[in-house]
């Protein structure tokens, strides 16, 4: 049976690709399509009436025709805009991190539900909280579980040994945690707090509600957003460009 010649989807629009004057190629991150490429004719001129609905960061119902390459967006209306994320400048950084990420970790057209519900609570949770470093640690985890490279935490990736209350260290070629006697055998490796152990233990096993609750200081946040960005960069095999554009950011505001 001939699949319909239009269709309709929820989606998170993650990347936007600008073609000839004024069309977009549009990434499109969907409950049960996963990600998908779609094509919007004309959305760039100023009296489009689906521009504002198909803007980064918005999550939309989008119609699409079936396309012998790319599908065509004929339609679309918001369904939560996320606005804070829009005019913060701060803000809009830690939103664009998440979908880069997303977009980076995903291949298309592989349906992911739970990914973008993670997706969308991590955008609702930007807006909202004032612990975003903490919003983004967790998203970055749960991201890696969603993509099958959940890191071990508990137990020494090398030999086994469940990892007692020490400084310990984290081996991005491995995959998760050392102990001291197997960390010798990684010079790369990053050596990681008490509490760092926790509250990564703690954000990969938890949900949002619980992981807001955390109050951990400057030095502890810059410690576990460095053992994670070493996690996605030994992963991607490259520079996440918004999380550098982040640093950046940070850097200013100091």
């Amino acid at each position: 049976m001939s699949k319909p010649r239009t269709y309709q989807t929820e989606a998170v629009i993650i990347k936007k690709t600008k073609l000839r004057e004024a069309d977009v190629i549009f990434t499109l991150y969907t409950p049960h399509l996963g990600k998908i490429q779609a094509f919007a004719k004309s959305v760039r001129k100023t009296r489009s009436k689906m521009a504002g609905h198909l803007e980064l960061l918005t999550h939309s119902q989008v119609s699409l025709a079936r396309g012998r390459n790319l599908d065509t967006i004929i339609g679309s209306q918001t369904i939560n805009s996320f606005l804070p994320l829009k005019s913060d400048l701060w803000l809009t950084s830690c939103g664009l991190y998440v979908i880069e990420l997303v977009n980076q970790f995903t291949a298309d057209d592989i349906e992911n539900l739970s990914l973008f519900r993670l997706l969308g609570a991590t955008l609702e949770q930007l807006c909202r909280t004032t612990n975003r470093d903490l919003t983004l640690r967790y998203f970055e985890l749960h991201l890696l579980d969603e993509a099958g490279y959940r890191p071990q935490l508990h137990q020494c990736v090398s030999c086994q040994k469940t990892l007692e209350p020490e400084v310990h260290s984290f081996s991005s070629d491995s995959g998760g945690m050392l102990c001291p006697d197997c960390a010798a055998d990684h010079p790369s490796s990053l050596p990681v707090s008490i509490n760092a152990q926790k509250v990564l233990r703690l954000l990969q096993n938890s949900d949002y509600s619980t992981g807001e609750r955390l109050k951990i200081d400057a030095v502890l946040s810059r410690e576990l957003e460095s053992i994670m960005s070493n996690c996605l960069r030994h992963l991607l095999e490259r520079e996440v460009k918004s999380a550098t554009w982040l640093d950046s950011l940070r850097e200013q505001t100091k």
